[in-house]
């Protein structure tokens, strides 16, 4: 009924009772929206790195990663990428927004045409998605789900792994926590903590990535699960640090090392020691090279060992006496020299 002076009621349409926002699944995962599937491939790895919960530091990373999840599961998929594509080319063109531009609705009927299977091994199911994919997707893959038992691999994780700089030169053992997506004996997705135990082999290099076989998502149909990749990180260290392939080391001398030249034992990130020699009138700051002692690999990295003048104490009578000759024999010296031309 409609009053006088009151602003004409609509009636209530099933087609607008649950608008919301149309999402941008190119926006969420990078790429434009002409990106091959390699393109979609490749940001979505990236991405799944920097937002994993079990490793990134990023406040929203378990949301983000949801919203990266659910973008790629919609991409990667030509049917799903297709109805989506259309879908967003209507709502672009003004078609489907709710009567008070709060949102838009799906209208009844938009995903005939297209075969929506489920994930099939990708990075989660619907149950872990927004209202927005379950209102264009969930129905669809829930309809044709129990028509069919797509057979099809599992999906591949990706996930990254700390180690320090010693393992990473004569491997070990690490022991895992990975939190993932599992599904449990009605077929329902849920997240499951799992330990793994990681053999880190001996030279693996910051970057590079260790497999996991069949410890990715699981697969239907009977097909194998995924692999899980894990990216190598070096963590940071007191005595080394890590630049590319190249490793840096402070190497502490004594001024009387530093002036004469001396051979000091250095010890190595594989393990074991080299004598190196310190060329006479060394100064701080100096670097030497052991070369192809870095990281492993086609090209190696190098050692670099930069020189650090340590003073010793004059807590003794004979310490006292020794810097008190040294200030009269190098009387002429001045370091600060240089800083009177500074600035002039």
């Amino acid at each position: 009924m409609q009053t006088r002076g009151s602003a004409p009621t609509m009636a209530a349409s099933p087609f607008f009772a649950n608008a919301m926002e149309f999402k941008d699944y190119y926006s969420a995962l990078g790429v434009p929206k002409t990106a091959t599937d390699d393109e979609v491939r490749k940001s979505y790895r990236k991405l799944a790195r920097k937002y994993h919960p079990d490793v990134s530091k990023e406040p929203d990373a378990e949301q983000r990663m949801r919203e990266v999840n659910e973008a790629y599961d919609v991409l990667r998929d030509k049917d799903k990428r297709a109805a989506y594509d259309a879908l967003a080319a209507r709502v672009a063109s003004g078609q489907h927004a709710a009567p008070d531009g709060a949102g838009f609705s799906p209208p009844p009927g938009w995903d005939q045409g297209f075969e929506f299977s489920r994930s099939g091994g990708g990075p989660a199911d619907d149950a872990d998605f927004s209202d927005f994919f379950s209102s264009l997707f969930g129905a669809a893959q829930r309809r044709q789900a129990g028509r069919q038992q797509p057979r099809m691999r599992g999906e591949d994780q990706h996930a990254a792994i700390e180690i320090d700089v010693a393992t990473a030169f004569r491997g070990g053992e690490r022991q895992l926590q990975l939190r993932a997506l599992e599904l449990d004996a009605h077929g329902e997705p849920q997240l499951v903590q799992r330990t793994l135990e990681v053999r880190i082999p001996a030279g693996v290099r910051p970057g590079q990535y260790i497999r996991l076989a069949g410890q990715g998502l699981p697969g239907h149909g009977g097909e194998p699960a995924g692999d899980l990749f894990l990216e190598v990180r070096i963590a940071p260290d007191a005595r080394w640090r890590v630049e590319g392939k190249d490793l840096t080391m402070r190497l502490p001398v004594t001024p009387s090392e530093a002036a004469l030249g001396a051979q000091v034992r250095v010890p190595l990130p594989a393990g074991g020691e080299v004598e190196v020699a310190v060329p006479p009138n060394s100064r701080s700051g100096r670097k030497l090279r052991l070369k192809e002692r870095g990281f492993g690999g086609k090209q190696p990295g190098h050692l670099y060992l930069e020189l650090e003048i340590a003073l010793p104490p004059a807590d003794s009578a004979a310490a006292r006496a020794a810097y008190e000759a040294l200030a009269k024999a190098a009387s002429g010296f001045d370091p600060r020299a240089q800083l009177a031309t500074m600035g002039a």
